[in-house]
């Protein structure tokens, strides 16, 4: 297994040329026929495999973007898919997570990540018990020196999606979904309602927690709640119980095609879960490029520049956090009003608070 060099300085610089031009491959294993990507091995390619939490790798939203990065990592780089390559464990119940994390170490993957705030306990645990290894820990900080601190400015894109609901309400009652009330749940949420208010102070947002981001049918019922009062808009953070949003406006588009109803969706392009008959119901999505964040963990792994110990925080200005193509949903003049906003946060003229109580 590589031995990392822990606390180097990850400067930005070096984790956006990572994403642009690295390129590594596997240990030695053949690339699979069938798999897209470099057809050629590289010896210094890590292998790398991921934990998800209980909201199931197929989430539509967090750990799909974590996967789908791990995925594009390896087959660029000829990895095969299992030992030596790049794999994934799915938690059904967090009681999982620490066996599931020392699983994939015994598997003696190099760069292993615990997907989400709720895996720190178990993965500061398994990493204090195998120091030679190394760790990703996305949405929580860790001063482990062999854990990478994977976080986002999720306050930032979260404001550009609510200056885009402000922007499109015909109701003027905008609605927030939020798993659960946590910090990094609770920047989206602050962003939210500032990019809300940039545009249109009057404009009241209605917030709900549902406690939890694997229950659709809690998701459903406030999103049930919040269009029944009048809300046309719903922005979710809420992992796979933010699915229930979707449901909930698609089966009242179904009912009434002419209703003026909208999901923002989160993490990962959300489009094709809003399509109900010849209409979708997704304005836009607030991508969080967590695919892209273990893409460059582990290209510097390759280059023995493995950020141990380290906090690294993504944000607009990193290219890691966008919204994505509203595919015509949202007018090209509205567009250009939030790229403006963008261009402002980016340039600090705009702060996006992290705290809704700010």
């Amino acid at each position: 297994m590589r031995k990392s060099k822990l606390g180097l300085a990850l400067a930005m610089m070096l984790v956006i040329g990572g994403l642009l031009g690295a390129c590594g491959t596997d240990k030695g294993k053949e690339k699979d026929e069938g798999a897209t990507g470099s057809s050629e091995v590289n010896e210094n390619a890590v292998s790398v495999a991921m934990v998800t939490d209980t909201g199931g790798v197929d989430d539509k939203s967090f750990n799909q973007s974590a996967w789908k990065g791990i995925e594009e990592y390896g087959k660029k780089n000829g990895l095969e898919k299992g030992d030596g390559g790049y794999d994934y464990l799915q938690s059904n119940d967090a009681s999982e997570y620490a066996s599931n994390l020392n699983r994939l170490v015994r598997r003696d993957f190099d760069v292993v990540y615990g997907i989400g705030f709720l895996l720190k306990d178990a993965i500061e645990t398994i990493a204090k018990e195998n120091p030679d290894a190394m760790f990703g820990l996305v949405d929580e900080e860790s001063d482990v020196e062999n854990v990478a601190s994977i976080m986002f400015k999720e306050q930032e894109g979260a404001f550009l999606a609510g200056a885009a609901a402000a922007l499109m309400t015909k109701s003027d009652k905008i609605g927030f979904v939020g798993g659960m009330e946590i910090p990094v749940i609770e920047r989206f949420h602050a962003g939210f309602v500032a990019g809300v208010a940039a545009v249109n102070p009057d404009i009241k947002v209605d917030v709900q927690y549902t406690g939890n981001f694997d229950k659709a049918e809690d998701g459903k019922a406030a999103a049930n709640r919040m269009y029944t009062s009048g809300v046309d808009i719903i922005f979710h953070a809420a992992g796979g119980t933010g699915n229930g949003v979707f449901s909930e406006a698609k089966e009242r588009k179904a009912a009434n095609p002419d209703e003026y109803i909208w999901v923002i969706g989160v993490d990962s392009d959300q489009y094709d879960e809003g399509q109900v008959g010849d209409h979708n119901i997704t304005l836009t999505s607030m991508l969080k490029r967590v695919d892209l964040s273990v893409m460059s963990v582990a290209e510097l792994a390759e280059k023995d520049e493995f950020p141990g110990g380290e906090i690294t925080r993504y944000g607009i200005a990193e290219g890691m956090i966008e919204l994505a193509d509203s595919r015509g949903a949202i007018p090209q003049d509205i567009l250009d009003k939030i790229d403006e906003l963008s261009k402002k946060i980016v340039d600090g003229e705009i702060e996006v608070p992290e705290d809704p109580k700010q």
